[in-house]
């Protein structure tokens, strides 16, 4: 089933001068109109053949590829840009790479650091890595970059682009953190009160990931041109460093410090020197964002 198409020359003025919630609404109903009756073929075929994770598997990069499609298709007939990708961030050029890099190291550093400081006050204890750690670094980096890649191209590039559009950047940025939030964070109500925390840390880190979107990659003569490197190599980073740490068990945190600390359920954002980190972050985010804007 394909997306079904934005009918004729005149639909597109039409959408573009609806509100901000309209543009974002339909977007996202023609996305699960494509998406929804082959996801349902996928995840039957799924458990009739016991092949749960793989049908999930293959659901995602599905509803990844037609929101690709439909952000091109989007993009040329309702807001008239030439490079609908390119508007949104995704440059593919050494800029992107460098920032990409450069941040996916720093989200790492940053992930090992926090831990690394749990282990220094004694409320963890490090364990001695296995051999299939190399396996789990390699099978973490595509995770972390398939995640990084998906969520920023859609968060920070389709969606703030949609919002910046029709509200200034600082409550663009902040609906954009909480939408970011939000999303990770659909659950039952016993769950959201127990792991509060976590949503904050979410909201945080959206901002942080919204201002180092707008932090310019290029040389001074360019400081209007941003991509999504940074947030992309950051997030990516995050995920990769907790999934070293957590799936190659380099470290078990003691029973006697309370979870509020380290993070309710081993998540880091869940605790309260998570918070802290990604504060200190989002804070120096913010400043470059800021000082690139004079």
């Amino acid at each position: 089933m394909k997306i079904p198409k934005l009918s004729t020359r005149a639909a597109g003025p039409r959408i573009a001068r609806q509100s901000a919630w309209v543009r974002i609404f339909l977007f996202l109903g023609l996305l699960l109109l494509g998406w929804g009756p082959l996801a349902l073929v996928i995840y039957w075929l799924g458990e009739r053949l016991a092949l749960t994770d793989t049908a999930s598997a293959a659901a995602l990069i599905l509803l990844y590829a037609l929101f690709i499609s439909l952000l091109r298709r989007w993009g040329r007939a309702v807001h008239r840009w030439g490079h609908p990708l390119s508007h949104c961030g995704l440059r593919w050029s050494s800029r992107l790479w460098s920032g990409l890099l450069k941040a996916l190291l720093a989200g790492v550093l940053a992930v090992f650091g926090l831990f690394g400081l749990e282990v220094l006050l004694g409320w963890a204890i490090p364990q001695p890595p296995s051999w299939s750690l190399l396996w789990t670094a390699l099978e973490g980096l595509l995770v972390a970059l398939g995640i990084g890649l998906a969520e920023e191209l859609f968060f920070r590039g389709w969606l703030l682009a949609e919002l910046e559009r029709d509200y200034p950047s600082s409550v663009a940025l902040t609906i954009n953190a909480l939408i970011f939030a939000i999303a990770h964070f659909l659950r039952p109500l016993s769950d959201i009160l127990q792991t509060l925390p976590q949503f904050i840390g979410l909201f945080i880190l959206g901002m942080a990931l919204v201002w180092a979107r707008r932090i310019p990659s290029g040389e001074r003569w360019q400081r209007t041109r941003t991509d999504l490197g940074l947030p992309i190599g950051f997030h990516a980073g995050l995920v990769w460093g907790y999934y070293l740490i957590q799936v190659g068990q380099l470290t078990q945190p003691k029973a006697t410090v309370p979870d509020w600390l380290t993070g309710i359920d081993g998540n880091p954002l869940a605790g309260l020197l998570g918070l802290i980190l990604l504060s200190i972050i989002a804070a120096k985010f913010a400043r470059l964002a800021s000082a690139s804007a004079d």
